[in-house]
């Protein structure tokens, strides 16, 4: 890291504000960032990463903690970087962050603990930091989070690759523009939730499986994102590069109920599978683009839509069952919301979860929350996990 200066540090504005202590806006190491330490503060520390932004040239964009008032009623320092770049790189937005981290201490000196709050890709950059750097942080806060990192490349390829499958339509390999096309064919050929033809009803009840089984609200969820989650292999220039070059499916299983005329075996062998490029998802090379190990170095507690088909809800099936085999399980706390969409959370639910991760870290008080490997449809019916 470079030598830290308070030119650096201060290079755009540090005032303190009437009640809420010092602010500063500024840039370190060619990433724009926001801290916000409060007048009376007692030593914990918030590092925001905050979603992706599309494609594009230039700096990523600042953005405040979702639950900034609430840390500011806390007493809880926060501080925010607009990472290096847009683009899906949560190799570089952690980078990015832990020198956030390096900056406040150098201001601020050390704090008490130190809390990763990560929404949507930033959840992916919170997981990367607490398995991979496991002396930075003492929790984790998760709200509608990328929780299997390159997890989530997987699915939505899986769930192109089956919707090749039932529609016969050459989804993968056809390039955009001539991509978008094929997505309204595919619309006449399988319906929408709710109103299938025959092809969409067999695609539907695989991607019942793929999401994680019956899940509340799933054919709202469904309805939302169903053809903006296809992906052809080759994205284009305004799509992720590295989203599709990392995406595996070989480990997917398929499954379907009876009745629908094909088997699991032969839904397996039939449909399509991405496989990665040499070099592509090497723990050795870029260990954020490998597939995560479950190995939690402090609590978590991610909070997440049932029927969020963005970043599906599979993804914390599949990492709670990492952490089981890692035997790092009593980490992790999930809590599901009833609710199609994406990063809609009312602001209680992101408070309570934020509190219960505080009394955790200084306490030891183990916070409360769903089974979600248990039955889907139970999900979230615990409003209050006190």
């Amino acid at each position: 890291m470079k030598p830290i200066t308070f030119l650096l540090a201060i290079l755009i504005l540090a005032a303190p504000i009437a009640g809420r202590g010092q602010s500063i806006r500024g840039s370190h190491e060619g990433v724009d960032y926001l801290i916000n330490r409060p007048a009376e503060w007692r030593g914990g520390l918030v590092l925001f990463a905050h979603g992706y932004e599309g494609e594009g040239a230039g700096r990523g964009s600042l953005a405040s903690p979702t639950i900034e008032r609430h840390l500011a009623r806390r007493n809880v320092a926060w501080a925010a970087s607009g990472y290096r770049s847009k683009g899906y790189r949560p190799d570089w937005f952690l980078a990015d962050t832990l020198a956030l981290r390096e900056l406040f201490i150098s201001l601020h000196g050390k704090p008490r603990w130190s809390v990763i709050h990560g929404q949507s890709l930033g959840g992916y950059v919170a997981v990367a930091a607490l398995e991979l750097h496991p002396d930075a942080f003492q929790g984790g806060l998760l709200e509608c989070g990328v929780i299997d990192g390159v997890g989530q490349l997987d699915w939505h390829y899986a769930y192109t690759a089956a919707a090749e499958y039932f529609s016969g339509l050459p989804l993968l390999e056809t390039p955009r523009p001539a991509f978008d096309k094929l997505t309204v064919e595919f619309i006449s050929r399988m319906g929408r939730p709710r109103n299938y033809t025959e092809s969409g009803e067999r695609f539907d009840n695989v991607i019942k499986h793929l999401a994680g089984g019956d899940l509340p609200y799933r054919l709202e969820g469904l309805n939302q994102r169903y053809t903006s989650i296809l992906n052809p292999r080759d994205p284009g220039p305004d799509y992720p590069r590295e989203y599709a070059r990392d995406a595996d499916t070989r480990q997917i299983e398929y499954d379907i109920d009876h009745g629908f005329g094909i088997d699991k075996a032969t839904l397996n062998r039939q449909i399509r599978r991405i496989i990665p490029p040499p070099g592509a998802r090497s723990r050795e090379a870029n260990p954020v683009f490998a597939p995560f190990t479950g190995k939690l170095s402090a609590p978590l507690i991610a909070v997440h839509e049932t029927a969020d088909f963005l970043v599906p809800f599979r993804l914390q099936q599949d990492y709670r069952r990492r952490t089981i085999e890692a035997g790092k399980s009593h980490l992790l706390v999930q809590r599901a919301q009833r609710k199609a969409g994406h990063c809609g959370f009312e602001g209680k639910i992101r408070e309570d979860a934020f509190d219960d991760l505080v009394a955790w870290i200084e306490r030891g008080t183990v916070a409360a929350g769903d089974d979600v490997l248990g039955n889907p449809s139970k999900l979230g019916l615990r409003r209050l996990w006190h």
